[in-house]
């Protein structure tokens, strides 16, 4: 009995001597947990630095989960989810004049790529290159055009530019989602002239199409009255124009009174014609 105590009595000693050192072994544990543990989220990647084995590991990227390290090591994190910016750029036309471009720009890493990326690029890739190559395309194109152009025709041909853009963006190990040109702002005055123009063309336009209508309906008329001259000229070389011309309104007047959704009651003469009584020649 008085061993056992004894040595009991000297593991609580040695215990409470290796309780200060377990304490200093957490601190330092919590307070190199960042530097030690990565939890790398859904739509995130790691891209592996090493101190003292080859700096960049541009070959293997890390997925999501729990990745250990050395705390004198590191692990960049990158976001591979689609992303948006939205810059505004200022331009110059060909006449000097300073047009503002509101853009939303659609973008994302290659992930396999990712440390390719990091070592040339750097986390900041979207503004370090995306934007000052996208910028410097629309400026150069912008140069070319005048205020008009780019108001009315200019959204293709800054498409058409933007396209090139990322090609060259594409090189750089980026993928361009889409580019948006969200608003284009003219200068207050030239935006004004621009309008007013556009009013002046839709008035001149709808005088046209007014004058061709009337064109139009002149033939319509000059056709028309060619027909009723002609057709009056056949009732006149026939025998007794006269009961010839009510005969034939007679005939008119009772089809129309016969196709009328409305109820009606239709007298017909006992003459030889058989017309309506009013119209009745043989009276």
């Amino acid at each position: 009995m008085k061993l056992l105590t004894k040595i009991k009595t000297q593991l609580q000693q040695k215990l409470f001597a290796l309780i200060p050192f377990i304490l200093i072994l957490l601190l330092i544990f919590a307070f190199c947990f960042n530097f030690i543990v990565y939890i790398l989220k859904p739509g995130e990647a790691g891209v592996f630095w090493s101190m003292f084995f080859g700096g960049t590991d541009i070959k293997h990227i890390h997925g999501e989960g729990i990745h250990i390290i050395c705390p004198w090591d590191k692990m960049y994190v990158y976001n591979i989810r689609i992303q948006e910016i939205s810059p505004e750029l200022k331009a110059l036309t060909k006449n000097g004049l300073e047009i503002h471009l509101y853009l939303s720009i659609r973008y994302r890493p290659v992930y396999k790529l990712l440390g390719v990326l990091h070592q040339q690029v750097g986390p900041d890739y979207a503004n370090t290159v995306i934007v000052p190559e996208i910028e410097a395309v629309l400026r150069e194109i912008i140069g070319t055009m005048d205020a008009e152009e780019i108001y009315s025709t200019g959204r293709k041909v800054i498409t058409e530019a933007i396209n090139e853009a990322i090609e060259q963006v594409a090189q750089r190990f980026i993928i361009i989602d889409d580019v948006i040109i969200r608003k284009i702002v003219l200068p207050p005055s030239v935006a004004e002239s621009i309008r007013k123009k556009i009013e002046q063309k839709h008035i001149a336009e709808a005088h046209d199409y007014i004058v061709e209508k009337e064109k139009k309906e002149a033939i319509r008329k000059r056709i028309e009255g060619e027909g009723i001259r002609d057709q009056m000229n056949a009732i006149a070389s026939a025998k007794s124009p006269e009961k010839k011309i009510i005969m034939w309104k007679g005939i008119e007047a009772t089809k129309k009174i016969a196709e009328s959704d409305n109820a009606k009651i239709i007298i017909i003469g006992n003459g030889e014609k058989g017309l309506p009584v009013i119209l009745n020649t043989e009276k």
